[in-house]
């Protein structure tokens, strides 16, 4: 029979085979546990112990059918079969020659094939020769280097003689991808065979190369670390020998002294023990040596069971607060009340106070006052533009320049675990897409949470139940809605002239005097001058700048006394001298009323301040502009007082060509600084009344308050801090709504005493106070009925 030429056709079982390909003159161990291929097994070795073997195409299949299975198998014979308990075949099998399947029975029973046998041809030529010297040199390099191959794989190769056996058994050790057998197997030729496997074997060298030159690289640098290691355990033996101790163990030896004193609960001890394992281990050069030895730094130094004793006796806390602080006996009233829950209260009260009111009206100087009655230790935190959660709770040591967060920062700086720990401008928290600090202080204020507060940073849960938080914010607006259902606010106002003029006296004028290293005869200030410089050279809600305006002629008179003179006197009339033009010049209380000119009240977070509120009248068609950097709100305001005096124009004397004939400009001064909110709504309707009907307003008052479509005046906030712009500006009368009567008991006595207040409900008794009459003399018949005479 010619090489290659198919033999008679036979039938025999087919094993399908998963994640195998068996190539001739392989002898390999297979598995069978599938029923079909365990019924192919019985059968053959009923018929006389050959079976066919054929890779599926797809390995997930455990029903292959025809289609389902390659093309080109192998034959062979069971050498030996084991059925094990659980009836599945161990079988050791020879495969002897290539098959090609011509059709498959897939009935009941086994698979069965008929298949025609492909024998391989051996074939001579020198360009056969060479493939096989060259394979033959292939594997000579291999062999050394493949650890998988088994140690019998060498010498079987070396005993092969003919290429097509050598192809066939070289790839049945050293072939491992499946489609690169599957195609050696399905290729009868000698030459082609031995290019396929030539191909494979050049990448696989190349392969075991890389990874031997790896495999030295890293033994390399173990043995020397290996070695590093015995050399310091001979130093070290060398040392005790010596009676000395080395650096290294005199560190872990520190550390574990250092720990022990810390007192550290039993997860933040055993932590550190693994850190101290790990250090122990660590070559002093390395990078992470430096990082555990920051945390071992950090677990020893955080107050873990450290504390102070309070001093719970209220009439100290009361000494302190006055010796402090002038006025605010409200807020100071609150805050004794505090104290005397926690001297009667064993356990940490749930209260988180939050002082809320403009800059320099003392609230971080209360906090710390708390401190120093409590006997407490004091930590602040800035929480302005803070907007990563990682400033809370710390960074993950994974990154670089771990450190932990502000709050277990603080608690470090502070040395015991039950300061007053106050969080400041908590309404400047920021947060981004990524991040969120806010939900991070939730549990850090949250006192059913606190007490196991995790810090990425130091990963073992630390007690903040026994810390005092005290937050501060210059308004509410900003703090999150979540984080403020927390807080009890405290609400701080503004302070008038005469505080003002006794903080400077009592408070402000001795402190100066000592930082700038000064007597008091070294700087004469008398109380005319310190009530011009109030005047003339401060109008916000708290006395910051006043500080500085004191700080600034404190440097003056040090100038002054390290040149040779005794002193420097300042009067009244020196001031513009020495700090410049006062910024802040009085009106005249009664200057000529305007038309269209209405002397509004807003609130900031700086306090009260007046708000000029301008309607100018110009050619036009009925419309209204607004200009002055104004928000939605006061936008809607301004639509809103509209609307209601063009609804009632009839009513106030408006002529219905005003409306028709000209367009209305409404301006709020100082373009620059953005306003928003209700509360001008009446002085607006003020404004277009005027303008309209060209009846001047009284320039003595000022009023706020918001207005509703109908006419209604409704509450607003802030009138403390409205009333105290008023009178800071000279004026003798407000208008204020009726439903903000019981606010004005916030106002301080003397304050209420030196101006009249006018409590309205509705738009009509506004205008019929704050309007004049024409030149003319006449008053519209709807606000006379409401006393417009009588304004």
């Amino acid at each position: 029979m010619a090489p290659g030429a198919p033999q008679a056709e036979t039938t025999l079982p087919v094993v399908p085979l998963r994640e195998m390909v068996v190539l001739p003159h392989m002898i390999a161990g297979l598995s069978m546990g599938r029923p079909r291929s365990v019924a192919a097994v019985e059968t053959a070795l009923i018929e006389g112990r050959s079976l066919l073997l054929v890779a599926q195409r797809d390995s997930k299949l455990e029903a292959p059918t025809a289609a389902d299975l390659h093309e080109m198998g192998t034959v062979g014979e069971i050498l030996q079969s084991f059925r094990q308990p659980d009836g599945t075949f161990r079988v050791l099998f020879e495969a002897k020659t290539r098959a090609r399947i011509l059709r498959v029975d897939d009935g009941d029973g086994p698979l069965r094939a008929a298949y025609e046998a492909l024998s391989a041809p051996e074939e001579k030529g020198e360009t056969i020769d060479a493939w096989e010297r060259h394979v033959r040199e292939q594997l000579a390099e291999i062999m050394p280097l493949d650890k998988r191959l088994p140690p019998e794989a060498s010498l079987a190769i070396d005993t092969i003689h003919g290429a097509s056996h050598l192809a066939d058994m070289a790839g049945s050790y050293l072939v491992h991808d499946l489609s690169c057998r599957q195609a050696m197997l399905e290729t009868v030729g000698v030459q082609e065979r031995l290019e396929i496997l030539a191909n494979h074997l050049a990448t696989l060298l190349e392969q075991l190369k890389l990874d031997q030159e790896i495999h030295e690289k890293v033994k390399s640098k173990l043995d020397k670390a290996q070695r590093e290691y015995f050399l310091r355990e001979k130093l070290q033996q060398i040392h005790r020998e010596l009676g000395e101790e080395d650096e290294k163990t005199k560190e872990i030896s520190d550390y574990r002294k250092a720990i022990a004193k810390a007192k550290l609960p039993k997860e933040a001890r055993e932590r550190a023990e693994r850190e101290l394992g790990r250090l122990q281990r660590t070559g002093p050069q390395s990078a992470e040596s430096g990082v555990i030895r920051s945390y071992l730094d950090t677990l020893a130094a955080l107050p873990w069971d450290k504390r102070t004793k309070d001093q719970l006796d209220l009439g100290h806390a009361q000494d302190v607060l006055d010796a402090g602080h002038h006025g605010l006996e409200k807020v100071k009233d609150r805050l004794l009340e505090f104290l005397a829950v926690r001297a009667l209260r064993k356990s940490p009260p749930t209260t988180i106070l939050c002082l809320v009111g403009p800059p320099g009206v003392g609230k971080t100087s209360l906090a710390r006052a708390i401190a120093d009655a409590l006997g407490r230790k004091f930590v602040r935190a800035s929480l302005g533009g803070v907007h990563d959660e990682a400033e809370i709770r710390g960074h993950r040591r994974t990154y670089v320049g771990a450190m932990p967060g502000r709050i277990l920062a603080g608690l470090k700086t502070a040395g015991t675990k039950n300061p007053v720990f106050l969080l400041d401008e908590l309404d400047k928290l920021g947060s981004d897409s990524r991040s969120n600090p806010s939900a991070a202080l939730l549990e850090v204020l949250d006192p059913e949470q606190n007490r196991t507060f995790s810090d990425h940073y130091v990963e073992s849960p630390f007690d903040l139940s026994e810390v005092l938080f005290i937050a501060t914010a210059n308004g509410t607006a900003g703090i999150p809605a979540a984080l403020r259902d927390r807080l009890e606010i405290i609400r701080i106002g503004s302070y008038t002239e005469r505080e003002k003029l006794s903080i400077a006296e009592k408070h402000l004028l001795p402190k100066t005097l000592e930082t700038h290293g000064l007597k008091s005869a070294q700087l004469e200030v008398d109380r005319d001058t310190l009530e011009a410089l109030v005047r003339g050279y401060t109008r916000e809600a708290g006395v910051r700048q006043l500080s500085r305006r004191l700080a600034s002629l404190a440097r003056k008179a040090a100038r002054a006394v390290v040149a040779g003179n005794a002193s420097l006197a300042v009067s009244p009339e020196a001031l513009s001298a020495l700090l410049g033009p006062a910024p802040h010049r009085h009106r005249e209380p009664h200057r000529s009323p305007e038309v269209g000119t209405v002397n509004g009240l807003a609130w900031t977070e700086a306090g009260g301040s007046m708000l000029t509120i301008e309607v100018a009248k110009l050619k036009g068609k009925g419309r209204l502009s607004l200009t002055g950097h104004l928000g939605d709100v006061m936008k809607e305001s301004a639509q809103a007082a509209f609307t209601f005096v063009k609804a009632n124009a009839e009513a106030l004397g408006i002529a219905e060509e005003a409306w028709l004939q000209h367009d209305l400009h409404l301006h709020v001064p100082q373009g620059a600084i953005p306003k928003d909110g209700p509360s001008a709504g009446m002085a607006m309707a003020v404004a277009i009344a005027s303008v309209l009907s060209g009846r001047p307003v009284r320039s003595d008052l000022a009023m706020t308050g918001e207005i509703s479509l109908r006419g209604r005046v409704m509450a607003i906030g802030g009138v403390k801090e409205k009333v105290l712009a008023a009178h800071r500006a000279e004026l003798d009368l407000v208008i204020l709504p009726e439903e903000n009567q019981a606010d004005l008991e916030d106002v301080p006595a003397e304050v209420r005493e030196a101006m009249a207040f006018r409590f309205v409900s509705r738009a009509e008794e506004t205008l019929a106070l704050a309007l004049l009459p024409t030149l003319k003399g006449r008053v519209p018949q709807a606000l006379a009925s409401l006393g417009a005479a009588d304004a």
